[in-house]
């Protein structure tokens, strides 16, 4: 593993990024970059964004491709030295085709060549089935169907994008964390 190495965790809603994500920081010492919780941190900024991006999550809405790049690339640049020394886990992004080829001309413009793109693949039925056990605020039927819909139809193509590049690594999520991590871990050693 390069000092600098970005692996990208993508998925439907469910599928155990963020576990994987967790278990790859304690393990790798990797430094974490989660649109959710870059959005939570972002809207706690009283300007005109943070409002803004309050307003439309509030309302369960997703943030424009344009401006969740935004936030994302102003975070990567804050963080830039502390990724050069760790690593990045990226989970939640690209969530659409243009924010894919952005994210590749960041990396690009930043020096970072061994990235690993990662999809943990489970059946839409598993997401669904996994997201209402988990109990959290935004996990209602309504809004877990939008979010597999917008998987669908918005991430796919980003995700076709690094497939098309043959440079996807697919890992069936349907397996048990461990294994699921330990696939991961073989590609990224």
């Amino acid at each position: 593993m390069s000092k600098s190495q970005i692996v990208i965790l993508f998925g439907r809603s469910g599928c155990g990024k963020g576990t994987q994500a967790n278990l790859l920081i304690k393990n790798f010492g990797f430094e974490y970059l989660g649109s959710g919780a870059l959005l939570r941190e972002r809207i706690t900024q009283e300007d005109f964004t943070g409002k803004k991006l309050k307003e439309v999550l509030d309302q369960g809405e997703l943030v424009p491709t344009p401006i969740m790049f935004r936030v994302w690339a102003e975070k990567v640049e804050e963080m830039r030295e502390k990724i050069n020394k760790n690593g990045l886990i990226i989970d939640g992004s690209p969530r659409a085709l243009l924010e894919a080829e952005l994210m590749d001309h960041v990396f690009k413009w930043y020096g970072w060549k061994d990235i690993k793109v990662i999809l943990l693949d489970i059946p839409e039925q598993e997401a669904f089935d996994r997201l209402i056990k988990r109990h959290r605020n935004d996990d209602k039927p309504e809004a877990i169907e939008e979010r597999l819909a917008y998987f669908k139809k918005d991430v796919q193509p980003a995700i076709n994008y690094y497939k098309k590049q043959g440079r996807l690594i697919k890992v069936d999520g349907y397996k048990s964390i461990k294994d699921v991590y330990d696939e991961i871990k073989k590609t990224i050693q």
